[in-house]
């Protein structure tokens, strides 16, 4: 069984099959999915799912592309609704948290991220919890915030960096998380880190409905595909594929707390 540890199924594109699909998996091979939230709705949804599904788990908490949404007198309030969500059983981080320049060259919007960063990476702490953290084009910064915080671990997902800062998240005690980006025929510099980063601190998942892996690439992703996650790993490290589904569905559940 594979264990799906990032999959956004608040997204509009599951309205029509979100509850077949959901009920579906567990007899197609992926035997459990973590949802993230991205706000406060998306996290909401996120432990409504897990409820209704068993081998559903959330994460909630604030990316950093949707906090324009909270206004700065807000800001204290919003976060105190995502700790109050995060008391939930099946709740199993803070995420998806972090910082994305992709679009934001102005520096006053990029340090309201670092700001939302901070307080999120405090709340875990507090509560025990790892986190789910989301690094677009801004390596630096996530690399230097998660080391003021060396009390709080997790997991990179769709890791896009270095060897070098793949070497440092580990010892920091971080895991990395591979999308369908590890299938394209151009992911040299992805395929690069999956070969220096020890097994057991390897995770895979689908971003769905984002990040479709090939041959699927065009179309909405889901649960369904992360099956080519583990293919690729276990080419690129030249091991079985029972094995990397084996490892990284342990590493998974060790990481969120979850009984295999």
């Amino acid at each position: 069984m594979l264990f799906d540890t990032h999959a956004h199924y608040d997204d509009h594109r599951f309205d029509a099959d979100r509850d077949a699909l959901l009920s579906s998996l567990p007899e197609n091979g992926v035997g459990m999915v973590l949802n993230p939230g991205c706000d406060l709705e998306s996290s909401r949804k996120a432990v409504c799912y897990a409820e209704t599904y068993p081998h559903v788990y959330a994460a909630v908490g604030y990316h950093p592309e949707n906090i324009d949404g909270v206004p700065d007198p807000a800001v204290e309030t919003a976060l105190e609704q995502i700790e109050a969500l995060a008391g939930h059983p099946k709740v199993r981080a803070i995420g998806e948290i972090g910082l994305d320049y992709h679009w934001r060259r102005d520096p006053d919007e990029r340090k309201r991220q670092q700001t939302f960063f901070r307080a999120q990476m405090r709340m875990a702490g507090r509560l025990g919890l790892p986190v789910i953290v989301h690094d677009r084009d801004a390596h630096l910064d996530c690399l230097t915030i998660a080391e003021q915080y060396p009390q709080v671990h997790g997991v990179f997902h769709c890791y896009a960096g270095s060897v070098e800062t793949a070497a440092r998240l580990l010892e920091l005690g971080y895991s990395l998380s591979f999308t369908g980006v590890l299938t394209f025929q151009n992911a040299k510099k992805a395929a690069e880190v999956v070969r220096s980063v020890p097994l057991d601190r390897l995770m895979i998942e689908t971003d769905a409905p984002y990040m479709s892996p090939a041959p699927f690439r065009g179309k909405r992703n889901s649960s369904l595909y992360v099956y080519r996650m583990a293919e690729a790993i276990a080419e690129i490290k030249g091991i079985p594929l029972e094995t990397v589904a084996a490892v990284t569905t342990e590493n998974a559940c060790r990481l969120f707390g979850i009984p295999c």
